[in-house]
């Protein structure tokens, strides 16, 4: 089964990747559970499943596809969503995910994807942000649920800059610069409310281009 380790990535580098991939649209909508358990309904552009996570780490344990119909009837009743773009890139045997959050608020996320003997095999690369796996305030079910948590800005550096370019280009080797050293985020505090006028303002600096949220499939495609 996957683990992943997440990471924060600047506003800007993740819009660079978005505009050089695109991505697709990805809800999820959470239920009451226990402590390092819960279920959730996820609705991506060509399935629908109902998840177990019962390890506490994000990584499911268990789904099952659902017909679209019945999805959506499930996201409507759930006690919290969150909606994203997600972009997929591959960087040898480990797959990466870019996480642009646009709700319950703006936050974008690097899930590094790997097996359990490999989950720590790949450093971060130099635009990698702090790492943030520990905290559980960065867990989708935790956004769902408690809000955005406060992420710290992340500084753009020509080294992160031309190390994305690298890694968009396909030029991934040897020379591909890492981040200097682990870069760790202290547990969150609780979100602070932010005023309708400071959504609204986050909201129109990342709206998702129309064109690019396509409509959902009808039909499921079996999942692997």
């Amino acid at each position: 089964m996957p683990m992943q380790r997440l990471f924060i990535i600047s506003p800007s580098l993740a819009r660079l990747i978005w505009k050089e991939r695109e991505g697709e649209r990805v809800r999820e909508g959470y239920f009451p559970g226990q402590q390092q358990r819960s279920t959730y309904v996820q609705i991506e552009e060509t399935r629908s499943s109902l998840i177990l996570e019962a390890n506490g780490d994000g990584t499911p344990e268990e789904w099952t596809d659902l017909p679209p119909a019945h999805a959506q009837a499930l996201l409507a009743v759930s006690q919290g969503q969150v909606e994203y773009m997600r972009t997929s890139l591959s960087i040898g045997s480990h797959e990466i995910h870019i996480l642009h959050l646009v709700r319950p608020g703006p936050l974008d996320l690097i899930a590094l994807m790997a097996g359990p003997e490999d989950v720590q095999a790949m450093p971060p690369l130099a635009w990698f942000g702090p790492e943030v796996t520990e905290d559980p305030a960065y867990q989708s079910r935790s956004m769902a649920r408690n809000g955005m948590p406060s992420a710290p800005e992340v500084e753009i550096t020509d080294a992160a800059l031309n190390s994305l370019l690298d890694t968009l280009e396909g030029r991934i080797g040897a020379h591909q610069p890492q981040a200097a050293a682990p870069q760790r985020v202290a547990p969150s505090e609780p979100p602070v409310a932010e005023t309708e006028a400071d959504n609204e303002h986050d909201q129109n600096d990342l709206t998702i281009e129309d064109s690019v949220i396509r409509d959902l499939a009808r039909s499921l495609s079996p999942r692997r």
